[in-house]
Parts: C-alpha cells; sequence; structure tokens
C-alpha cells in the first residue's frame, strides 16, 4: 500500500528533516522522493511504502498537518489510488 505527500510553502532549513523524521517514526518507508526549490518556494512529492505504518493512516495525517503548521507549510498525504483518481486526465 503506497501513499502520495506533497509540501509546499516558503524554503528553510529542515523541511525534508522534519518530515521524513515522522514518516520513520511511524514505520513508513520513502520508496521515491522529489523536491526543487522557486526562488524562495519550495515544493516536494514523496512517494511512500505505508503498507507497514504503526499507527493509523488519520493520525499520520494529523501529524504531517502538524508539521506543516509549525513550519508554514502546507502538508498533505493521500493514498496513491485516490491521488491517481484525481489527476487522471
Amino acid at each position: 500500500m503506497r501513499a502520495v505527500i506533497t509540501v509546499i510553502g516558503k524554503d528553510k532549513i529542515g523541511i525534508i528533516a522534519g518530515i521524513s523524521n515522522i514518516l520513520a517514526n511511524c514505520n513508513v518507508n520513502i520508496l521515491d522522493i522529489s523536491q526543487t526549490t522557486m526562488q524562495d518556494v519550495f515544493t516536494m512529492v514523496m512517494l511512500v511504502d505505508i503498507s507497514k505504518l504503526s499507527v493509523q493512516f488519520a493520525e499520520l495525517s494529523e501529524q504531517l498537518e502538524k508539521k506543516g503548521v509549525e513550519m508554514g507549510l502546507s502538508v498533505r498525504i493521500q493514498h496513491e489510488d485516490i491521488f491517481n483518481s484525481m489527476h487522471r486526465i
């Protein structure tokens, strides 16, 4: 089972560390990551394996959103199938 995480906001030190620490603590494996900074805007998309998730999906989502608020970022997680359905042409 996989999920897609998106992170958008003003670039600052520690974004990747903050998100990846939550994932590690919840037993989530990062399969792929793409990040870029356009001027001072940071964007990141992660594909993660949640098959061994040690908390409920809703709890992981809350933790990521809370970290986003702390860092002034928008952080969202969606199951891969929902993400794909929303972005199908």
